[in-house]
């Protein structure tokens, strides 16, 4: 059973934060790879959820392979600006009721048309047909999430968007993986969010000292349905900190069985953030009194101890910041 069937076991047809990847595959000629869902007789994407302990390239080379038979050696995650799937437009509702919000990455990688030849889906009965389509004549497409991707490789082709469907409004917030977390218990849960990294004006890196962990973590936190990743940040950052950044500039996406982290009381995350840098941060630094005991803020050289470090993520986080710095252009 995969991980969202087990979830579905305990929490209904109701809308869940689904953790997935996306395999845009073209040919030679730029057309692009698509198969006829079992589901709804439309065409889209090979791709699929994450399952635990999977890296999101491991599981566009595992759905790709279930899905079309092919395997693909270039595979590789989109950049960031292109790659990131989140928000409420990614909202969708499958035939048999079941709600979810896609998040995760685009990845991208070139077959020759023959390849198609030899292509062998599984018996699952997801995908009815392959072939390739070109980009300015496509098929009846299943879903946002398809058409926001071909929209991607459009616009590479020099290519006008293409219309999304409409989609309802984002839940209110809420606290999603927490009532998650009561029906399932201490098993590991992906938690998708962001973390932001804030300087101020001497170069100092802002951390908090978080109250479930005692240990040090830059503002962020978990995102709620329907939230984009930058959304997710933002809100994290204002209510952690009460700053806020016009701009925040993705880093890197974090995920893979190297972030999982296990707290406490014995609930285990498997962490998929989106680290960004803060621009232009404005307000004054308030602390909520109950989720965050402290704040401070470090240069290079200060830096707490791994261990003080709030967890595997964190100091992969706390890290590349230090590299960035060290790598930056001296102040004239």
């Amino acid at each position: 059973m995969s991980y969202l069937s087990e979830l579905r076991a305990v929490w209904g047809s109701g809308v869940l934060v689904s953790v997935g990847v996306s395999v845009l595959i073209q040919d030679e000629q730029g057309r692009v790879l698509l198969q006829k869902r079992g589901d709804d007789g439309l065409w889209g994407i090979p791709g699929g959820g994450l399952e635990p302990g999977e890296t999101f390239l491991e599981a566009a080379h595992r759905e790709l392979l279930e899905e079309t038979g092919l395997t693909c050696p270039d595979l590789a995650p989109l950049p960031l600006e292109e790659g990131l799937v989140s928000g409420p437009q990614f909202y969708h509702r499958y035939p048999n009721g079941h709600e979810i919000y896609l998040v995760g990455i685009r990845t991208r990688g070139t077959l020759p048309a023959a390849a198609l030849e030899g292509a062998q889906p599984d018996d699952s009965g997801e995908t009815l047909a392959l072939a390739w389509f070109a980009l300015d004549d496509l098929p009846p497409l299943s879903s946002n999430i398809n058409r926001a991707s071909m929209t991607v490789l459009r616009a590479r082709a020099g290519l006008p968007p293409l219309p999304l469907l409409p989609f309802p409004d984002a839940p209110p917030i809420g606290e999603h993986l927490m009532e998650l977390r009561r029906r399932v218990g201490p098993r590991p849960l992906f938690a998708p969010g962001a973390n932001v990294l804030v300087t101020d004006d001497m170069g100092r890196l802002l951390l908090l000292r978080h109250g479930g962990t005692g240990r040090w973590t830059p503002p962020g936190g978990s995102l709620e349905p329907g939230e984009s990743f930058e959304q997710c940040a933002a809100r994290e950052l204002f209510e952690e900190t009460g700053l806020k950044a016009p701009h925040l500039e993705p880093l890197r996406l974090y995920a893979g069985p190297e972030y999982r982290f296990t707290y406490p009381h014995g609930d285990v995350i498997d962490n998929v953030s989106v680290l960004y840098r803060a621009h232009g941060v404005t307000g004054e630094l308030t602390l909520p009194t109950d989720e965050i005991h402290g704040a401070a803020w470090f240069g290079p050289q200060e830096l707490p101890a791994e261990d003080d470090l709030s967890g595997p993520l964190i100091r992969a986080m706390v890290q590349l910041w230090s590299t960035l710095t060290a790598a930056a252009p001296a102040s004239p």
